[in-house]
């Protein structure tokens, strides 16, 4: 099976399908392989400030009080991550098609937080994962819709737009969508 066909796409959550935390999601599938998948959920803004977030590990911050983290999915929900431009060498990135890099290390937490982070980044809290084979079976359930990923809705589009903005460049609108698979 050639499962690294989803790396570097959004997954949105097919209406009617995706119940819970991932109903209406927007994932960056950040790896796809025969082990699994990988990705952050990008529309799901949490109560956190990055600022807040900042102060509780001591990091001290010049950054818009107001600026969210994401909950980026159920998995290691304690773990930041910084998807980002793929600017600067950082300590811990994962490197993605089209310019795009997610970091773990405190160093670009700390880069950001005086100024001097890459020039677009989102930041949430934990990430998504399945197993081997398990995303496959849920697109076979109709789940997910996907659609080549790209920067200027991640980084650009307000967070209640992503869904909507994802779903447009594949030339669909939301009632278009129904949760119900056809069968001849």
């Amino acid at each position: 099976m050639q499962s690294a066909q989803f790396k570097n796409q959004f997954l949105l959550a097919m209406p009617g399908q995706v119940e819970g935390d991932f109903s209406s999601s927007v994932t960056l599938l950040a790896e796809h392989n025969d082990d699994g998948a990988m990705g952050l959920v990008i529309n799901k803004p949490s109560d956190l400030a990055f600022a807040d977030m900042l102060s509780q590990l001591d990091i001290e911050a010049h950054v818009d009080r107001d600026m969210p983290v994401y909950w980026g999915g159920p998995v290691q929900t304690e773990r930041g991550f910084v998807l980002h431009v793929d600017e600067g060498d950082w300590e811990s990135s994962l490197h993605i098609d089209g310019g795009l890099a997610i970091t773990t290390s405190r160093d670009i937490l700390e880069a950001i937080g005086n100024g001097f982070g890459p020039s677009a980044y989102l930041i949430t809290l934990g990430y998504a994962g399945w197993g081997a084979g398990q995303l496959e079976s849920e697109m076979l359930a109709n789940s997910w819709l996907t659609t080549p990923a790209e920067s200027r809705i991640i980084f650009s589009s307000p967070a209640e737009r992503r869904w909507a903005d994802a779903a447009g460049l594949l030339g669909l609108e939301a009632h278009q969508l129904s949760g119900r698979a056809g069968h001849a």
